[in-house]
């Protein structure tokens, strides 16, 4: 019996998830989010084509349904994923979905590119250079997937040398490494704690930049460094 009341349950949360995301309002700022930062209510309105009020609509249903936090400040209201799991399964949606489109112009196709070349999966990198980064580390010795992906000594280490130290204790239960299925390139990039505090050095260092909306740019001084740390060799 214990069996069937958690099935049931299971059930009842992925179809209320199936109805949170089955709206293309709502699944258009889920996409938007997934850039890390906070969004005004009005500048999604803006993105979404909607009025103030229809997107203060839908907010509330998804702050409710707990895939969204906001805070105040003012007369703003901002809104982000309220963790990076909930972020981290709007991006395998997308990849489980996603049906390759031709650009209608030249500036969507640049977008696209500049997309899968490299972006923000929330707070880590994805696109072909998050995937690369994940396979330098495996070919580099740093994680190694013979019983699911872990951190090996030697990537402890390595982490250590740019300073990262993941024996400090951090707050909730998401796991060291994790891997996430990039829906652009349908292999997995790196998320968790290594890959939001990978992609927080490599921002610090000046090795990648943010850009425009999820882009992410690589830098000279970054390319240089991608090759030599991990050998990923960028576009």
């Amino acid at each position: 019996m214990n069996t069937i009341r958690t099935d049931a349950a299971a059930a009842d949360g992925l179809a209320g998830l199936a109805a949170l995301m089955g709206d293309r309002t709502r699944a258009t700022v889920c996409l938007a989010l997934l850039d890390g930062r906070a969004w005004t209510a009005g500048e999604l309105a803006r993105v979404c084509g909607v009025s103030a009020a229809t997107m203060s609509r839908h907010l509330d249903l998804l702050t409710s349904g707990g895939l969204l936090a906001e805070q105040r400040q003012g007369r703003h209201r901002y809104v982000r994923f309220a963790d990076a799991g909930a972020a981290e399964v709007v991006e395998s949606l997308a990849a489980a979905s996603h049906t390759p489109r031709p650009p209608t112009s030249y500036a969507a196709a640049r977008v696209d590119e500049g997309l899968r070349r490299a972006r923000t999966c929330y707070d880590h990198l994805a696109g072909r250079l998050g995937v690369a980064v994940l396979d330098g580390l495996e070919q580099t010795g740093y994680v190694e997937r013979s019983a699911g992906l872990r951190l090996t000594d030697h990537g402890s280490r390595w982490l250590r040398r740019l300073g990262i130290d993941i024996s400090e204790p951090r707050g909730g239960r998401r796991p060291i490494v994790r891997e996430c299925l990039d829906w652009t390139e349908r292999r997995s990039h790196l998320a968790g704690v290594v890959g939001a505090d990978l992609f927080r050095v490599f921002v610090d260092e000046g090795w990648i930049r943010r850009g425009e909306q999820r882009l992410v740019l690589i830098t000279e001084v970054g390319a240089d460094a991608l090759r030599r740390e991990l050998g990923v060799t960028v576009e």
